[in-house]
């Protein structure tokens, strides 16, 4: 068991707790039953994004006790707090999808609120949906505290009809439905057992993208992010996250000595190979930012480019987050990437040792069917692959696992939309033909608000199995659960001028994920005479509140869609103040 540091003069919490000028401060502190010897440890923040919103979010205020149980063991004093999650799942379609990203910077902004309004010394972050991970992740490196992020855990996948189903089916399935394909009792039977416990969506979608994120990039201990919700055996890993972060405390590392290029990098690596989600393109960009960290979308992009895809995963592959944690999870992912050299194993890690170091305890080796062996993988370049061009000079970002290279080579004109929901209703009344590329606009961070995500839109398209005859595009994001040839992330976005929202009905577009183009048939002086004549963004009905905040602040998507000027314009340090 870790020992935490036993004198307090120097952390945060000393000016709550020590002196007789913090007299009234100590009173509170023993009104909620601390001792004295309590009052006297490491004050450590145990922060979840609890709520009775979703099941994601479910189990997270019962995981945080067995972290508050590790931090006590270890010498700390735990101080449990919750912040906001909004639920993309339940969020998806209409227009409670605007405050989803937003959500994420608001999450990152009041964890820093309540450390720093408290003085914490040390954190350990729970989170469940796809925002919520990256926002805890931001706040620790924001704050730049010891901190261990532990993930809520996946879902367990649903039996419909002899085989395993997730959301994503039953969001295909209301395309199959509108097509006349199944009945009002068969969707009825599939929505009932599709999610059949707590945690979050079972595939490799945003939340479980962003948790193998938490334990390449170093937050996470090794293997904590694989068990699904419901299984008791998560409370281990909350009792080692507490007594890990007490021993992170008394060595003063930091998050930042974690969070760094390189793990950023091996970040990437992971996302690539297991074909995770786009937004991971936004977050990863995020992450770095708040550590004053330049890697943007672009150099994200990159890295998925020369990364083999080789974990067979849903939506482009077979198997869900169980089955992954059952053959060993991440960290066998990790080695074989290692195999490769396509690890940095220099770096921190939440147990105080470095990645290679962890690696060289993992036993297990690829089983061939969820993990292939890197020699051998599903393909030789990442599920995730970054495109650029005269219609997105700033960059986009498409999924292709589980794609073949054939299908990654799309011409065809444009089907011009303004938002989500008009392209919603023409998908529904199928008044689209084959070949078209369906663009939507104005759905970007600023122009949205909010830049939603069009999993409603693309799975229609699916379940009337169209997602092979049509392209689309969008400044605003995908779902993790999307599957198709669709395009996020178009910058700069529609509200910020750029090409996108120059486009009209008929433009030949052209989407190659083997090369990396998105482009237009147009030159660049018809370009600049459409933007001549753009009438300018256009009018949302957002005009106060937290949506109208966020559109004031928010910059650009290539840098992942964030609010603040980052770790490069800090003027101290949180720990040290």
């Amino acid at each position: 068991m870790t020992t935490g540091p036993k004198d307090k003069s120097h952390l945060p919490s000393r000016h709550t707790t020590i002196g007789p000028a913090r007299a009234p401060h100590r009173s509170f502190l023993y009104a909620m039953g601390l001792s004295e010897e309590e009052v006297n440890q490491p004050f450590v923040g145990v922060a979840t994004c609890w709520n009775e919103a979703a099941p994601c979010n479910i189990a997270l205020s019962r995981q945080a006790q067995s972290v508050k149980m590790g931090v006590k063991h270890a010498g700390g004093t735990p101080r449990e707090f919750t912040t906001i999650t909004v639920t993309d799942g339940i969020a998806m379609g209409h227009e409670g999808m605007r405050a989803s990203l937003a959500s994420r910077d608001a999450i990152t902004d009041t964890v820093e609120l309540t450390m720093r309004g408290h003085c914490y010394d040390a954190m350990v972050g729970l989170a469940g949906c796809d925002k919520s991970l990256p926002g805890m992740m931001m706040a620790m490196v924001r704050l730049n505290v010891p901190s261990v992020f532990i993930y809520g855990g996946s879902i367990l996948p649903g039996r419909y009809k002899g085989k395993d189903v997730t959301i994503q089916d039953v969001f295909e399935a209301v395309g199959r439905h509108q097509a006349g394909a199944n009945s009002d009792e068969e969707l009825r039977a599939l929505e009932k057992i599709a999610c059949p416990s707590s945690g979050a969506c079972g595939g490799q979608f945003t939340a479980n993208t962003m948790a193998c994120v938490s334990e390449a990039i170093g937050l996470a201990l090794m293997n904590s992010s694989g068990a699904p919700a419901p299984y008791e055996s998560r409370d281990a890993y909350g009792t080692a996250s507490g007594d890990a972060v007490m021993n992170l405390l008394e060595k003063n590392i930091r998050a930042r000595d974690i969070v760094t290029l390189k793990s950023l990098q091996n970040a990437a690596r992971v996302v690539a190979c297991t074909g995770g989600s786009t937004n991971a393109g936004l977050h990863l960009p995020a992450i770095a930012h708040e550590a004053g960290i330049d890697f943007n979308l672009q150099d994200v992009c990159e890295i998925f480019h020369d990364t083999p895809y080789f974990v067979n995963l849903k939506p482009g592959g077979e198997y869900v987050a169980k089955d992954l944690y059952e053959v060993g999870g991440v960290p066998v992912v990790m080695k074989e990437l290692r195999k490769a050299g396509l690890i940095h194993e220099d770096c921190m890690t939440a147990s105080g040792r470095s990645i290679g170091e962890e690696l060289d305890r993992i036993e297990r080796e690829a089983d061939g069917k969820v993990i292939h062996p890197i020699e051998t993988p599903l393909t030789e370049t990442g599920g995730v692959v970054g495109l650029q061009g005269n219609l997105a000079p700033d960059g986009a970002i498409v999924k292709v696992a589980g794609m073949s290279a054939e299908e990654q080579v799309f011409t065809g004109p444009a089907r011009v939309f303004e938002c989500e929901e008009d392209a919603f209703e023409a998908v529904k009344a199928r008044s689209y033909k084959e070949g078209d590329v369906i663009v939507i606009r104005n759905e970007g961070p600023a122009g949205g608000p909010g830049m939603r995500e069009m999993l409603a839109t693309t799975a229609a398209l699916s379940g009337q199995g169209m997602g092979k005859s049509v392209a689309l595009i969008t400044d605003g994001r995908f779902s993790g659960a999307t599957r198709g040839f669709c395009v996020g992330h178009v910058g700069p976005e529609a509200a910020h001028g750029g090409p996108i929202a120059l486009l009209e009905d008929g433009d030949m577009i052209t989407i190659n994920a083997v090369t990396g183009e998105l482009s237009v048939a147009l030159n660049d002086e018809e370009l600049a005479a459409r933007k001549a004549a753009w009438a300018g963004p256009r009018e949302t009905i957002y005009a106060s509140g937290a949506l109208w905040k966020y559109a004031q602040l928010v910059g650009s998507a290539k840098y992942g869609a964030v609010t603040h000027p980052g770790g490069k314009e800090e003027r101290h340090v949180y720990m040290d103040l």
